[in-house]
């Protein structure tokens, strides 16, 4: 089995598994990009009440823009890291004006997939996860994140070499697949990365996936070997 014959298969198993996943309703661009910034290095739940936090605290993108770094830290606290990621917010939304004259990202929807994917990895702090989660997720572009769940869910499928970087698994991953598949793959294979698929202790007997899966495959090589 070719790796995009294997990858539709693991899209399809996980579809009659899991089903179609359904996220939370769509954020505007900016607002999803400044909630990805966020989630880096913490947990949805921590995400989200950052978020909520720093909208309740400041009504508009420009106030925290023109804010008190401070006030934006002590807002975001819940997420982690406060200090870099207030920052860089901040950074982030500075430059966004300095460029459009405006804070809105809305204009990227009429721009061709690359180049709205460029023109947002151009940010400290926005790299290809960032980018594809807003050009996925809110701008309705075709796009496949990696985040630590799938690059380690691809790599013991065997969907990517083992030496492949995170950075490089987002275009591969993305050619194996149709883009009309993106969204509910990259949802269900997060799903099985934290439900299943997990990191200390994957839980083999569960999968859907046994048969299609080089480390299941290698576990059942090593117990022949061992077994008298």
């Amino acid at each position: 089995m070719n790796l995009s014959n294997q990858a539709l298969t693991v899209h399809q198993r996980l579809l009659d598994f899991f089903g179609y996943p359904e996220w939370r309703n769509p954020l505007p661009p900016l607002d999803e990009l400044v909630s990805t910034i966020l989630s880096q290095n913490t947990n949805d739940n921590n995400r989200d009440k950052a978020f909520n936090a720093l909208v309740a605290r400041f009504p508009t993108w420009e106030a925290v823009r023109d804010a008190p770094l401070i006030e934006v830290q002590d807002a975001i606290r819940p997420a982690g890291l406060a200090n870099q990621k207030g920052a860089r917010i901040q950074q982030v939304l500075r430059e966004i004006t300095a460029l459009r004259g405006e804070l809105s990202l809305d204009f990227l929807k009429s721009l061709p997939d690359e180049e709205a994917f460029q023109w947002l990895m151009q940010f400290k702090g926005v790299g290809p996860k960032t980018a594809t989660i807003v050009l996925q997720f809110s701008l309705d572009k075709p796009a496949f994140p990696v985040d630590t769940h799938i690059y380690r869910v691809s790599g013991r499928l065997g969907l990517r070499p083992a030496s492949m970087t995170v950075e490089q698994a987002h275009p591969h991953l993305a050619s194996l697949l149709p883009p009309e598949t993106y969204y509910a793959a990259h949802l269900n294979i997060i799903r099985l990365g934290r439900e299943i698929c997990a990191a200390r202790k994957p839980r083999c007997e569960a999968c859907p996936l046994q048969d299609v899966c080089a480390y299941r495959a290698a576990q059942s090589t090593e117990r022949q070997k061992l077994s008298p």
